[in-house]
């Protein structure tokens, strides 16, 4: 007699035996995975969300991450997979925070201060990542996490085209979108000015 096929795909092989071995149900795996990972989980949802409540939605983040492990098949990158997750988190939490004030100007206490940089050049850098901040919190949540993913992280748009579950020229055409609406912003934060350039593409068209 037959067996019946199942309706769940069957996983691809996984090279990563750490990863494989957290899917499994291995806790100091699944610890050693969140310790190879937090940082850029952390790196993303500072970028897309600022200083507020950081650690809670990290952690929020490898909550999911447990909860759904065995149900990553294989069929994409884990990173991508880890990406999806954290954008949806991130997402959730900002429409579950929308009534309550952002605090955003305590995020850029978040990054460490470099010694050897003069006090005021610091000072200077520090409000320069906080303009650049609220231009990022004031772009509309899909061309946000495009632009933050694509520009900031150096994902492809065929990679964000997984991750935010929308075709390849929906992803490009966000970013394009993006990419205007803070270099029309950049005009309201005059010490962003002098690094537009470097932040803004030129030619203004998705790559």
């Amino acid at each position: 007699m037959r067996a019946m096929n199942s309706d769940r795909p069957s996983p691809l092989p996984l090279e990563d035996p750490l990863l494989a071995k957290a899917i499994a149900g291995d806790g100091a795996a699944f610890r050693a995975l969140y310790a190879r990972h937090r940082h850029d989980v952390a790196r993303l949802v500072y970028r897309m969300l600022g200083q507020s409540e950081l650690d809670d939605v990290v952690q929020e983040v490898f909550v999911q991450v447990h909860r759904s492990l065995r149900d990553f098949r294989g069929q994409s990158k884990f990173s991508t997979w880890l990406h999806r997750v954290t954008v949806n988190v991130v997402l959730m939490h900002r429409r579950a925070a929308r009534s309550r004030p952002q605090y955003t100007e305590e995020s850029a206490a978040a990054e460490p201060v470099d010694p050897q940089t003069p006090p005021d050049e610091e000072a200077a850098r520090r409000e320069r990542m906080r303009a650049f901040e609220r231009l990022l919190l004031r772009l509309p949540e899909k061309k946000r996490v495009v632009f933050v993913l694509h520009d900031l992280e150096g994902v492809s748009p065929a990679e964000i085209s997984d991750i935010v579950r929308a075709p390849v020229l929906t992803v490009r055409t966000r970013l394009f979108y993006a990419r205007r609406e803070i270099e029309t912003m950049l005009s309201d934060e005059p010490s962003l000015a002098a690094i537009a350039k470097a932040v803004i593409d030129p030619k203004g068209g998705a790559s």
